[in-house]
């Protein structure tokens, strides 16, 4: 795909997204649990060193699963998540950073659709139905287009493995000057015309570009997951962009009714995972998870 053919779809795209309902897809496994259930994610456990320390850190806190990263012990994430009685509902990729399946050198990409893989199969083990992945980055180097083409054509080759699990592949958008708009993002995720290519969303990264509760809407069912993070503008503002970060649960500009209220409208009934630094002592996870519960308890999503 030339530059003038992507933007002519492109447009075409944006065209066709505004001016048709936006149902997205009905998933094609077992129905989602009655209510969103309080996860956080791997990395933001700071508290422990082992798999066991960490899972049973995140139970004594309140959290009702972890998300764990992908290419960890299975068999001590599963010894964890059975000895603690937390779910695994989805899997983070660990390796899209290094490996992103956008980059020039098929080699790089060949590790990346690799990894992906290997990631599908970690969540197949766990009992997870989605996993996390941030597909590529635009850069200098790497062109949109080219971002487009190349991530399209290797996740494709991993849908049918995805297919075969009832797993979901659930795109991510962290920064990566990639899928910066929902009606794009909407295209992107219809193109592989399957149902187990999604959408992960955050409701802290799409803060500069955005409202969360315009993606949530436009998205729609496509979205498998969602991630809890916060961010401040202000700070933002003062002390660089990613600095917007450094902001509790609640304090900073994510505006939590209309979030709450847009996934009840789509009828988001998943998980909602904590992705938040402060959980590096067991006060810190539990203020997480606490916090958590007022989100989520806004409009009684618990």
């Amino acid at each position: 795909m030339n530059r003038r053919q992507f933007t002519r779809q492109a447009g075409l795209a944006s065209a066709l997204i505004a001016s048709a309902p936006l149902t997205g897809f009905s998933y094609m496994g077992a129905p989602q649990t009655t209510k969103i259930g309080k996860g956080i994610m791997w990395g933001s456990i700071g508290y422990g060193t082992s798999i066991m320390e960490k899972f049973q850190a995140a139970k004594a806190a309140g959290f009702e699963g972890v998300e764990p990263n992908s290419h960890l012990d299975r068999s001590e994430v599963l010894k964890a998540a059975e000895a603690t009685g937390l779910k695994i509902p989805s899997v983070c990729g660990s390796q899209h950073w290094k490996a992103p399946l956008s980059h020039a050198d098929p080699k790089v990409r060949e590790q990346g659709l690799e990894a992906l893989k290997v990631t599908i199969e970690d969540a197949k083990a766990y009992g997870a139905d989605t996993i996390l992945l941030v597909p590529g980055r635009v850069d200098a180097n790497v062109s949109y287009d080219d971002c487009w083409k190349r991530t399209t054509e290797e996740i494709m080759k991993a849908v049918p493995l995805a297919e075969s699990y009832n797993i979901r592949i659930a795109i991510e958008n962290v920064w990566n000057n990639f899928l910066l708009s929902p009606l794009e993002a909407a295209y992107y995720i219809d193109q592989f015309n399957s149902q187990a290519v999604g959408f992960y969303f955050d409701c802290g990264n799409v803060l500069v570009y955005g409202w969360p509760e315009q993606w949530i809407r436009i998205l729609g069912n496509r979205i498998a997951k969602v991630h809890i993070k916060e961010y401040s503008k202000k700070i933002a503002d003062t002390q660089g962009k990613s600095a917007g970060f450094k902001v509790k649960l609640l304090d900073g500009d994510v505006n939590w009714t209309e979030v709450i209220k847009a996934l009840g409208e789509i009828g988001y009934s998943s998980w909602a995972t904590v992705e938040m630094p402060g959980g590096n002592t067991p006060e810190g996870l539990t203020d997480l998870c606490d916090r958590l519960g007022k989100i989520l308890a806004i409009q009684g999503a618990v």
